[in-house]
C-alpha cells in the first residue's frame, strides 16, 4: 500500500481523529524516535503476534534493511531501500511488489518496519491484498482510485480480523452497543466467544507506540473457533473479492474498549461518545464470514 494512513469517511482513524484531519495540509501523526520507545510498549496486546520479532523492535540502533531481509521470513519478497534510484523505475508501489518482489522501505521508519513485520507474520494476507490492488490498478490506472482500493488500503493500514463464536456478540456490535459488547459481556473476550484473531494494520502499530492512545481498528469478522482458520478465510475472501470492495464494509472497533487493552476502563470511560460512537442512521454491516470458506 502507499505510505499514507488510511481514513474512513466519517470514522475515527488509527490516530483517533476524523478522516478530515488527514486531508492535505493537516498535521499528521509523527512517531516517537526509536530511543524514546521502551521495550514494555511491545507488551501491549496489539503487538502479541509480533513477539517472534521483538529483536528488531527494541534497542538501538535501527536494524538495517539488510538485517531485516536476513532475519525476517519474507519468502520470495525482499525489502529494498526507497530512494530516488528505486522510484526512477516508474512502477507503482504495489506493482513493484508483484512484478519484482520488492517492498519499497524507508530506512529508520516505524511505519515501514511494521509493514515488513506484517509481511513476515501474515504473508498470505499481504499477498492477497497486493494481488487485488494490482488488479484494480490495471483497471483504473496509477492515478485514479476506486472504493475497493480505498477499502483495501484501510484494511492494510488499520485492519483487524476478529473471530466470533457467539453470534449474539455480533448483534451488539451491529448496534454499536458498546456497553453490551465490552462491559456486560466482558467475559466473552476471555472465554473465546470473541477475540482478535490478527492485527493487520501497520498504521495501528505505529500509533500504539504512544501507549494509552485511543485506537480504532477497521475489522473483518469471521465466525469460527480457530484464529488461523479465520485468517485463511479472509485470505480466500479477498482473493474472490467477496470482501473489501467498499470502505463501508469495514466495522469500526474501539480497541481500547476490549477488556485488558487499556488502563482506563471504568464506566465513565465507556460513556465517552466521541470515542465509543453511536451507530449512524442507515449504517449496516455485512454478516461474518464463515471460517470454513
Amino acid at each position: 500500500m502507499t505510505h499514507a494512513q488510511a481514513a474512513g469517511s466519517g470514522e475515527v482513524t488509527a490516530a483517533g481523529r476524523h478522516a478530515s484531519d488527514f486531508s492535505a495540509g493537516r498535521r499528521r501523526f509523527v512517531a516517537p524516535p526509536r530511543e524514546a520507545v521502551e521495550a514494555a510498549c511491545f507488551a501491549q496486546p496489539l503487538f502479541a503476534a509480533l513477539v517472534p520479532f521483538t529483536g528488531v523492535l527494541v534497542g538501538t540502533p535501527w536494524p538495517s534493511i539488510e538485517t531485516l531481509n536476513a532475519v525476517l521470513p519474507l519468502q520470495d519478497k525482499c525489502l529494498v531501500k526507497q530512494d530516488a534510484t528505486l522510484l526512477a523505475d516508474g512502477r507503482h508501489y504495489e506493482q513493484r511488489i508483484a512484478a519484482a518482489g520488492q517492498i519499497a522501505t524507508r530506512t529508520c521508519n516505524w511505519h515501514d518496519l511494521f509493514n515488513a513485520l506484517v509481511w513476515a507474520r501474515y504473508p498470505t494476507i499481504k499477498r492477497a491484498l497486493n494481488a487485488c490492488q494490482c488488479r484494480h490498478i490495471e483497471q483504473m490506472g496509477v492515478h485514479a482510485r476506486n472504493r475497493a482500493q480505498a477499502a483495501l488500503t484501510q484494511f492494510d493500514e488499520t485492519g483487524v480480523i476478529v473471530r466470533v463464536r457467539d453470534p449474539a456478540r455480533v448483534a451488539a456490535w451491529n448496534a454499536h452497543d458498546w456497553q453490551d459488547l465490552f462491559v456486560q459481556h466482558a467475559g466473552s473476550w476471555g472465554n473465546g466467544d470473541i477475540s482478535v484473531a490478527a492485527v493487520i494494520g501497520h498504521a495501528l502499530m505505529e500509533q500504539a507506540l504512544l501507549p494509552g492512545r485511543l485506537l480504532v481498528g477497521k475489522c473483518v469478522v469471521v465466525q469460527g473457533d480457530d484464529d488461523a482458520a479465520c485468517v485463511d478465510a479472509v485470505v480466500q475472501a479477498i482473493r474472490r473479492q467477496d470482501v473489501l470492495t467498499d470502505p463501508l464494509q469495514l466495522r469500526p472497533l474501539p480497541l481500547a474498549g476490549i477488556p485488558g487493552w487499556h488502563a482506563r476502563q471504568d464506566p465513565r470511560f465507556y460513556r465517552e461518545a466521541a470515542y465509543f460512537r453511536p451507530l449512524r442512521d442507515g449504517r449496516l454491516y455485512p454478516p461474518p464470514l464463515g471460517a470454513d470458506g
